[in-house]
C-alpha cells in the first residue's frame, strides 16, 4: 500500500518548487545561450499545473515566471516519471504551451505572446532516445523543401534524462546533488538506492538548523515508503539510526503524523513486514539495551505488544515496564 498518492508528483514538486533549487538547477544545467538570455534572479513559481485527468498519473509540472531577454517570460518543467520515455512529449508540451499562453493574452489582456521556454525532466529505466523537435513526430518532414518548412510549426524542447547521469554530470550545490541522486537511483537495486540515501540523511541532517531542514527530511521519506514497496518504516528507521540518533526520532514523529492522516494500516503493513524482516536476519538478537531500545520505538508508533515480544524476545512483563 503506498504511503501517498502520485509520490513522484510529490517529491518533485517540492523540491523542484522550492525557489533556491530552482534556481540553482537552472544556472547549472540551462545551455550557456539561454542562461544569456534568462535572469535566473527574477524566478517565481506560479501557483498552476496544466496536466489534466489520468495524465496526472505519469506527469508533473512546474511554471515559473522570468525576465527573459528583459521582458516578462516564463520557464516551463515538465517532469514525467514513467519507466520509459513517452513518443509524444513535443506535442503534450506545445498543447500546454499554448494554453500558457491563452492565460497570460486573453485572461489578462495582452497583445503579446511570452517567450515560454519548455524543458523535460525524466528517470525512468529505459533511456530517453526519442527526438525532441515537434517535427519528429511529422510523417515526411525531412523530406519537405526549406521553402515549403517554414509554413509549418516547429520548436525543440530542453531534455534532462536524470536516469543517464554519471555522478560527474550531476552538478549543483549539495542539496541539488542529492535530490537529483534520489530521482536517479529511485527505481535501483537496494544496495545501490540505500547507498545514496544514507548519503542524503547526512546531508539532511546538516540541513536540520535551518528552517526547512525536517520538512525536506519529512518529504524524502514520504518519498522512499511510497515508491519502493519493499521497504519498511523499520528499515528506514535502522539506516536512518546509522547516520543520525535525532534524524531516527523524526521517523518516530512521521509515523505517528502519517498514522493521523488515515495510513494506519499502511504503516500496520510495513512495520509487520519490518519486524518480520529483523526475526528472519536476526538483527534484534543482541544485547538486553538495544531490545529495550526497540521495543521502545515500536510501542511509540503503536505496535500491539505480542508482535513486540515477538520480534525482539523481551517477555510481556518487560515490555510492560517500558510503558511504565
Amino acid at each position: 500500500m503506498g504511503i501517498i498518492n502520485q509520490p513522484h508528483d510529490k517529491f518533485f514538486k517540492e523540491m523542484f518548487g522550492n525557489v533556491d533549487l530552482a534556481k540553482d538547477f537552472m544556472t547549472n544545467y540551462l545551455p550557456q545561450e539561454v542562461l544569456n538570455v534568462v535572469d535566473v534572479e527574477t524566478i517565481s513559481p506560479q501557483n498552476v499545473s496544466y496536466i489534466e485527468g489520468n495524465l496526472k498519473e505519469s506527469f508533473s509540472d512546474l511554471l515559473f515566471k522570468a525576465n527573459i531577454n528583459k521582458s516578462e517570460g516564463y520557464i516551463y518543467f515538465l517532469f514525467e516519471h514513467k519507466s520509459y520515455p513517452s513518443k509524444k512529449v513535443a506535442l503534450q508540451l506545445l498543447s500546454y504551451m499554448v494554453r500558457i499562453w491563452e492565460d497570460k493574452t486573453l485572461k489578462h489582456k495582452k497583445d503579446k505572446l511570452p517567450i515560454i521556454i519548455p524543458m523535460t525532466v525524466y528517470h525512468g529505466k529505459k533511456g530517453w532516445n526519442i527526438g525532441t523537435n515537434l517535427s519528429d513526430l511529422m510523417q515526411g518532414y525531412d523530406e519537405l523543401p526549406q521553402d515549403v518548412k517554414k509554413y509549418i510549426p516547429d520548436y525543440k524542447y530542453l531534455i534532462y534524462d536524470i536516469s543517464s547521469y554519471t555522478d560527474e554530470e550531476i552538478k549543483g550545490n549539495i542539496q541539488l546533488k542529492i535530490v537529483i541522486k534520489i530521482l536517479k537511483n529511485i527505481f535501483s537495486s537496494d544496495e545501490e538506492f540505500f547507498k545514496i540515501f544514507k548519503e542524503a540523511v547526512e546531508v539532511l541532517d546538516k540541513l536540520e538548523k535551518q528552517e526547512k531542514g525536517i520538512e525536506y527530511f519529512k518529504t524524502f521519506i514520504y518519498y522512499v515508503l511510497s515508491t519502493r514497496n519493499e521497504v519498511s518504516l523499520k528499515d528506514i528507521y535502522d539506516l536512518v539510526k546509522e547516520v543520525s540518533v535525532e534524524r531516527s526520532e523524526d521517523i518516530m514523529t512521521i509515523a505517528d503524523k502519517l498514522r493521523k492522516e488515515g495510513m494506519e494500516k499502511g504503516i500496520e503493513k510495513g512495520i509487520e513486514k519490518g519486524i518480520e524482516k529483523g526475526i528472519e536476519k536476526g538483527k534484534l538478537e543482541g544485547k538486553m539495551e538495544e531490545k529495550i531500545e526497540v521495543a521502545r520505538n515500536l510501542l511509540s508508533i503503536g505496535v500491539e505488544i505480542d508482535k513486540i515480544m515477538k520480534a525482539t524476545g523481551l517477555s510481556e512483563e518487560d515490555i510492560k515496564k517500558i510503558l511504565s
